[in-house]
């Protein structure tokens, strides 16, 4: 009497293998993930950092985050002028021209949401007048280029 078929042992070892991989196969698809998240976040600044050149360069100054020196949520449900969904544009009656119809906002999970703050060039707030700097902060979940995991701040020169 020959029978044919899997004995216990061996089904249970190709269960445990079976398992083995799909679990590698979630974390690597996690870190995958992380990694796409923060090079969004990368790109998203990138973009807020180029609109708010062709902002200075047409206005003279940096938006003005409000008269609290307090920094705007980029990409919140904020009435400001960086506000997601409003984009910015310079208001001041120069011209009408849109410099980002949609600000990005963080991608979640993980991270901070962006925000923005117009400084002098001192570094001090900027609460009113000509704001010639800026500071945009952000927070990165892993290294992403030469950009280590933690916050980060982006102003005209860089990203710090």
């Amino acid at each position: 009497m020959n029978k044919k078929g899997f004995t216990l042992v061996e089904l249970l070892v190709v269960i445990g293998i079976i398992g083995i991989l799909s679990t590698l196969a979630v974390i690597s698809l996690n870190n995958a993930r992380e990694k796409s998240r923060d090079a969004k976040r990368v790109s998203d600044i990138k973009q807020i950092q180029t609109a708010l050149e062709m902002y200075f360069v047409e206005v003279d100054t940096y938006p003005v985050q409000g008269t609290d020196a307090t920094p705007i949520e980029l990409g919140g449900a904020s009435a400001q002028a960086l506000s997601s969904g409003a984009g910015f544009s310079s208001a001041s009656g120069v011209s009408d021209t849109v410099f980002m119809g949609q600000v990005p906002s963080n991608p979640t999970p993980g991270g901070a949401s962006y925000s923005y703050q117009s400084t002098n060039a001192d570094g001090t707030e900027c609460t009113s007048g000509d704001c010639l700097s800026y500071k945009i902060t952000f927070t990165l979940e892993g290294q992403t280029g030469s950009l280590t995991a933690g916050d980060h701040t982006a102003v005209p020169s860089g990203i710090q």
